[in-house]
């Protein structure tokens, strides 16, 4: 079994070494000769500016650039998973040209976008090529051991001299052995190295293309959409409890009104019916005052106000009916606002346990990492069926979101078969 793992792994890392010699090949090949042609192109429309036909040109060219530099940016993370940002500044829809080629030659990522093009077509062509020359140069060593290297050097008695190989003088049949040898050691150096030099490649290129603001605008960007969210769900939330206060409470209360009413009337008339309508009356009271603590419980919940996170999931947990075992280690309190984010997102995991899961138990664990700012840490897990997925729609793209608007983040791990274990983070610090 170890020798079948053993091999499995060799062939698995020649795949690799093999994919960067030839991805490097094609980047050396094809990618250079489009940051020349964009080079030129942006430099001659960027020169007849002054003349009118280079602010309609401009645009259209620097935008060319963007493609250009947003597919290597792709091929950065598809091939070597490195993470290129963007942070080009937004153009005017509505624009005119002048304007527009005035903001794209404003713009930082659109500088670090031209001179990326002469990067990329001078230490960006070396960097991608080398893969590709420790892969496949150590082949030319050993066909010149194979007999190449009496044609390469016109004869057995070095007609045209020696054929350098490397820094092998090759012109018989033992310096082509000796060639051979350092195609060998380059070999061996291909298998180690090859994947880390393209790797290197695409960090040139992200210390080039990179300004500074990617993560910036990354956050911008992310702010955007949680701060949407949140209103979101706030105006889901207010239309919820009108909702419930509508046909519940309200309904309740409105009939206990007119039972009220005709209790009066019957008062002298019939006293028995009276004191029915007023056993009914009294029921319907009962009834309003639970959906009106029920209501509140699920805007905010009287015990997290009062007794913290962790009792308030304590109690939601007795009141699951899974047995749910419930650790707490939090040496103080949240911020409110974080509290009952973290609370819902439980109660809303929970909910989707008790009912696609099957367990049988469930486990809870909230504490805190006080490291660097601090992170509120909570697992829920349970050994049910699995394959529970954050997709559109689902609880927990809901508890997603809810975790984002606090810089939070949800992952979980749902494998066929169980278990499932559900961890939310979000970053905090404790009183």
């Amino acid at each position: 079994m170890t020798t079948n793992t053993n091999s499995g792994g060799f062939r698995g890392r020649v795949r690799e070494v093999l994919l960067a010699a030839v991805r490097g090949l094609v980047l050396a090949l094809v990618m250079p000769a489009i940051s020349i042609l964009c080079f030129v192109l942006t430099a001659v429309s960027v020169a007849l500016i002054p003349t009118g036909l280079g602010i309609l040109t401009t645009p259209w060219i620097l935008g060319g650039v963007r493609d250009v530099a947003d597919v290597r940016r792709r091929l950065a993370y598809e091939w070597c998973g490195v993470r290129i940002p963007s942070a080009y500044r937004p153009v005017p829809a509505n624009a005119n040209p002048w304007t527009r080629t005035l903001a794209l030659l404003q713009d930082p990522q659109v500088g670090r976008d031209v001179l990326w093009l002469l990067v990329d077509m001078t230490a960006g062509f070396v960097t991608a090529l080398l893969p590709a020359v420790l892969v496949f140069y150590p082949f030319e060593g050993f066909a010149l051991a194979a007999g190449l290297w009496r044609t390469m050097t016109g004869g057995p008695y070095g007609k045209y001299g020696p054929y350098w190989y490397g820094f092998v003088p090759v012109s018989g049949q033992a310096t082509a052995f000796a060639a051979a040898g350092l195609g060998a050691v380059i070999l061996v150096a291909a298998y180690r190295y090859a994947p880390a030099l393209l790797t290197v490649h695409f960090k040139l290129t992200r210390a080039v293309l990179d300004t500074g603001q990617g993560e910036l605008v990354e956050r911008v960007r992310v702010l955007t959409e949680t701060r949407k969210d949140a209103v979101d769900t706030s105006a889901a939330e207010l239309r919820r409890i009108e909702r419930d206060l509508h046909d519940g409470a309200q309904a309740r209360l409105v009939a206990m009104g007119m039972d009220l009413g005709t209790i009066e009337m019957l008062l002298d008339k019939d006293p028995e019916k009276a004191k029915q309508l007023l056993a009914q009356a009294r029921q319907a009271s009962v009834e309003a005052l639970g959906e009106l603590r029920d209501l509140v419980r699920g805007i905010h919940p009287p015990v997290l106000a009062e007794r913290g996170l962790g009792d308030a999931v304590r109690a939601l947990a007795l009141r699951l009916p899974v047995p749910t075992e419930v650790t707490v280690d939090l040496p103080g309190r949240a911020d409110a606002p974080v509290e009952a984010a973290a609370y819902f997102a439980v109660s809303e995991v929970l909910t989707n346990a008790v009912k696609h899961s099957g367990a049988d138990r469930i486990w809870v664990d909230l504490h805190h990492v006080p490291e660097g700012t601090g992170m509120l840490r909570i697992s829920v897990t349970d050994h049910g069926r699995g394959g529970a997925v954050i997709g559109a729609g689902s609880g927990l793209a809901g508890v997603e979101r809810r975790l984002g608007t606090f810089d939070g983040v949800l992952a979980v791990s749902s494998p066929a078969g169980g278990p499932t274990m559900v961890t939310m983070e979000i970053p905090c610090a404790l009183s």
